[in-house]
């Protein structure tokens, strides 16, 4: 018999107004596992995570964490029975240490603040910002903050992590740099427990890296799931992030 997923999303949806932001959404993730929501813009990839995560309450469907029904429930109830998520627009308290800045996410779990900086320096040496402890975040590269944003969510010390594109707006290099950071999380965390991750993610190297399952949201919908490189190998897939009459003329093209 296999095991119940850690998160499991069943048939979840949201509009504003007239517009279906998130349509009869189902999806399962294992725990242990490093898995990503790729779509185009305004896919309605960051309404999903704020529908799991209790940042948004859905209009129909469930959302169950760890055997329990959390659909609706506030995020800092879901933090604190180890869901946490990181945000696309990072925004640090700036005139606060880097050390400071991880130790407000460590208190979740650690009310002393001795015992909270000493855990927000165990963390930050996994994510590499060990040497810049002492640093106000606000003098942080985009780089830097990206990595703090990934430090503070880690420790609250998450049984699943919901990473919000944590790799947007870094270079190359960066990117790279950060890949096995991420990759880490699934293999060890504070306390001696693997992250399971789910993240949202446009960076496609990253993806392929990455990720072991893939889901592809398009207009609120998912339209397919599969390998990296099932799903790169996708037309559904494709016309979604190029249209119709650009994946027309590929397809064209080669043949």
């Amino acid at each position: 018999m296999a095991p119940e997923p850690l998160l499991n999303v069943q048939n979840v949806s949201r509009a504003f107004g007239g517009l279906r932001a998130v349509q009869d959404v189902s999806f399962a993730v294992r725990e242990g596992t490093l898995t990503a929501l790729i779509g185009p813009n305004g896919a309605g990839k960051t309404t999903l995570f704020a529908l799991v995560s209790g940042f948004l309450a859905p209009d129909a469907g469930s959302v169950h964490f760890a055997g329990q029904d959390i659909t609706g429930r506030p995020p800092h109830a879901n933090a604190r029975a180890g869901l946490t998520r990181t945000f696309q627009i990072v925004q640090p308290f700036a005139a606060q240490t880097v050390r400071e800045n991880i130790a407000v996410g460590a208190h979740l779990r650690e009310p002393g603040r001795r015992a909270a900086l000493a855990a927000a320096e165990a963390v930050a040496e996994r994510v590499g910002l060990a040497a810049q402890l002492d640093k106000p975040a606000g003098d942080l590269t985009v780089a830097g903050r990206k990595r703090l944003e990934l430090a503070r969510a880690l420790a609250t010390q998450p049984r699943l992590l919901l990473l919000d594109e944590v790799l947007a707006g870094l270079n190359p290099q960066e990117i790279a740099e950060m890949i096995p950071v991420v990759r880490s999380l699934v293999t060890a965390a504070a306390g001696g427990r693997a992250t399971t991750v789910l993240m949202i993610e446009h960076v496609m190297q990253a993806v392929m890296n990455l990720a072991e399952h893939v889901w592809v949201l398009a207009q609120g919908q998912l339209i397919a799931e599969g390998s990296p490189a099932q799903i790169a190998g996708d037309a559904r897939v494709i016309e979604a992030y190029l249209g119709h009459g650009t994946a027309a003329r590929l397809r064209g093209a080669a043949a």
